[in-house]
């Protein structure tokens, strides 16, 4: 039989109100009276919520200070900026509030706050982290990148170029959940978000290093968000909804953290370097346009997806029932009210050669050569050419 790995997972507290006992978690995490910087993006100062946990760590104790320099697509600068931040503050632990963004500012700049050299050496985990990193407690406010259960950091290069670390030492040592967090965010990007992790969780089940262990999460996540997160966007203030999708979120994070993601992603990411379009939303349309060849590929994968995502067998082989998850798939992402062309992100036909390009890079190559098919030039522009004059 064929061998596996199961890492262990990163330990969650999860549920409404969990945010007013960080100080208490902190302690028993990391000690008492820790010196915590915490990571915070704009939105998450903007709302007061990262004033609320600073006056709740020192309330518990704790020496507190905030890091927002942060970007929705944040650059090596940001990253190297929060590293000295810590360093200069003394942190003995980093706190990272917000979206995948800050999640990824923060565990990126702990792996490094002891390092001689700037985030930048550690894109594409050529360079192994030097071990003397800090500890993390990730609390997302939207659901969707999956980046408190991940051991990647996703940032750009100062020349723009999307890139990725990867390491150990970048999972956190505890993820917060609390729903009411989320409940301010916009129906666009909690669709968008949501979106990004039902990708995370059938990229996992379908790409070559997919096995029967990590299938559990996976499919868990698959049927939470067909039936929660349209629910989510039709009423933010839903919180068993929000809930409901921030579990699904956390559970395709673990996913991929063991099995990675595919082409979905290699694709998603040049259209981000490309086009700036919101990770979610890139990576949703790009497996939309790449799933029927995946199906075709391995259709007993993509019938347990079909399954999870609530497509009934009535007594249809692995071939057909797969071959409607294209179709459905792309439903539910009109449902949700994901914008389908990317006209308006000024892109169309003509940045189709520019695109293939950006696939073809050191950065995203692997996660075609991880899906569970082939890719040719032809093959990569075409599905650039779908992507591109979609409607």
């Amino acid at each position: 039989m064929q061998s596996y790995d199961l890492p262990a997972a990163v330990p969650v507290a999860f549920g409404l109100g969990r945010l007013n006992d960080l100080g208490k978690l902190a302690a028993e995490r990391l000690g008492p009276e820790q010196r915590l910087l915490l990571v915070a993006d704009p939105f998450a100062v903007s709302s007061g919520l990262a004033e609320r946990l600073i006056q709740g760590l020192e309330a518990a104790g704790h020496k507190a200070a905030l890091f927002s320099d942060i970007a929705s697509d944040p650059r090596e600068g940001h990253i190297d900026a929060c590293a000295e931040a810590a360093r200069g503050f003394g942190a003995s632990a980093i706190i990272a509030l917000g979206g995948g963004s800050a999640m990824d500012v923060g565990k990126l700049a702990a792996a490094i706050v002891g390092a001689e050299e700037g985030s930048a050496a550690y894109a594409l985990a050529i360079k192994p982290f030097p071990g003397n990193g800090l500890p993390v407690i990730a609390i997302p406010t939207t659901s969707g990148t999956g980046a408190e259960m991940t051991a990647v950091s996703v940032f750009s290069l100062a020349d723009g170029t999307k890139v990725w670390a990867w390491g150990l030492e970048l999972f956190p040592r505890l993820a917060l959940l609390d729903a009411e967090i989320t409940a301010s965010l916009p129906a666009t990007l909690t669709a968008a978000t949501g979106v990004d992790a039902l990708v995370h969780a059938i990229e996992s089940m379908t790409n070559c290093k997919a096995h029967p262990l990590n299938d559990p999460p996976a499919m868990r996540a698959i049927g939470l968000i067909r039936r929660w997160l349209p629910r989510v966007v039709a009423d933010g203030s839903d919180l068993e909804a929000r809930g409901q999708v921030q579990i699904a979120a956390c559970l395709a994070g673990a996913a991929i953290a063991v099995n990675g993601c595919a082409v979905a992603h290699g694709l998603g990411h040049a259209l981000g370097t490309v086009g700036h379009v919101h990770h979610g939303r890139a990576v949703g349309l790009s497996l939309r346009v790449a799933l029927a060849g995946n199906v075709a590929a391995t259709p007993e994968r993509h019938a347990l997806v079909a399954e999870a995502f609530g497509i009934e067998r009535q007594g249809r082989s692995d071939a057909t029932l797969a071959a409607a998850l294209p179709e459905v798939y792309d439903a539910f992402l009109r449902e949700v009210g994901l914008e389908i062309s990317l006209a308006g992100d000024g892109l169309s036909g003509v940045d189709e050669e520019r695109l293939a390009a950006a696939c073809d890079t050191p950065e995203n190559r692997p996660m075609f050569e991880i899906t569970c098919r082939d890719f040719d030039r032809a093959e990569v522009e075409r599905l650039c050419r779908e992507l591109l004059t979609a409607a």
